[in-house]
């Protein structure tokens, strides 16, 4: 088994022992355990001291993997943390080498997309995941209208129609809105059209899309984020656009709302990058097929 190593940098801290119980498990080389761990709740601590020194990446047979000084990361149920590809890999290291003295797991939503994706703590396969996206056609943020005040209906059309029309040309779907507290009536050719785009992604991809879409409220946001059309920051002040209404009226709270911005935008960003380094390897496979 052919193996290589990355190391990011030495931050020179104390290698603190890691007590029981924590959210990785991490074992020394050449240990096994005589039998299957048992399967761990999804319930880490939000935050622990920092207990390694190092932070490197290597090749196994499995995909590349995260080592914490000698040991190696494992998910939630005791799985080895093993990503498909080295770019994931690197992103993930990046989140682990970034903790000062305290880790803060709230802050590591690569690291928590891929324990998900690994574990699979809902026992979903993919045919779940796709349908869980779709769903959230019929309540997406930008699709449903206020018809008063004027102010703010003129400004959901200004910002959200262009954004409902490009993904209308961009599938060649109809999607639509409504004022309805119903929502729009999505057609099912609609449906069908992206649930076979969405197929062309891989599980772990899918998880990424799913992770986007809860925080967006928004399947047609997410859509224009992974096709590019979209930054970050403009996809989320777009899901926001009523809440920043608000705000420029009545004023906000202070820090609160700030504070809340930059998580979303954080969230969001991440899941966007987990999406694209789970489907590079797949999609430039594909062109160099069609070539």
């Amino acid at each position: 088994m052919w193996r290589s190593c990355l190391r990011l940098r030495d931050p020179g801290r104390r290698l603190l022992n890691r007590p029981a119980g924590g959210p990785t498990a991490c074992v020394g080389p050449g240990l096994t355990h005589p039998a299957p761990a048992p399967v761990r709740a999804y319930a880490p601590p939000t935050e622990r001291k920092r207990f390694y020194q190092n932070v490197s990446i290597t090749q196994g047979e499995g995909g590349f993997e995260i080592n914490l000084d000698h040991r190696k990361l494992k998910t939630p149920q005791a799985k080895l943390f093993a990503v498909p590809s080295k770019a994931l890999a690197i992103a993930v290291a990046t989140e682990w080498d970034s903790q000062q003295d305290t880790i803060k797991y709230y802050t590591m939503h690569l690291t928590t997309l891929c324990n998900t994706s690994l574990d699979n703590p809902t026992q979903r396969n993919k045919d779940h995941l796709i349908q869980a996206v779709v769903k959230f056609l019929d309540t997406d943020t930008i699709c449903y209208r206020v018809d008063e005040p004027e102010t703010l209906v003129e400004l959901q059309k200004n910002e959200w129609d262009p954004i409902i029309e490009w993904a209308e040309k961009r599938y060649g779907v109809e999607i639509g809105s409504s004022t309805s507290i119903m929502g729009p009536s999505i057609p099912a050719k609609t449906r069908e059209v992206l649930v076979s785009h969405l197929a062309s992604y891989n599980m772990w991809a899918l998880q990424g899309i799913e992770f986007i879409v809860t925080q967006l409220k928004s399947l047609v946001l997410t859509l224009g984020l992974i096709d590019l059309h979209l930054p970050v920051e403009q996809a989320v002040l777009l899901s926001r656009l009523e809440e920043e209404y608000q705000i420029q009226k009545w004023g906000n709270i202070e820090w609160a709302h700030d504070y809340e911005l930059q998580e979303l935008r954080a969230r969001t960003a991440a899941g966007t990058l987990f999406v694209h380094l789970c489907s590079e390897s797949t999609t430039v496979k594909h062109k160099l097929l069609q070539e």
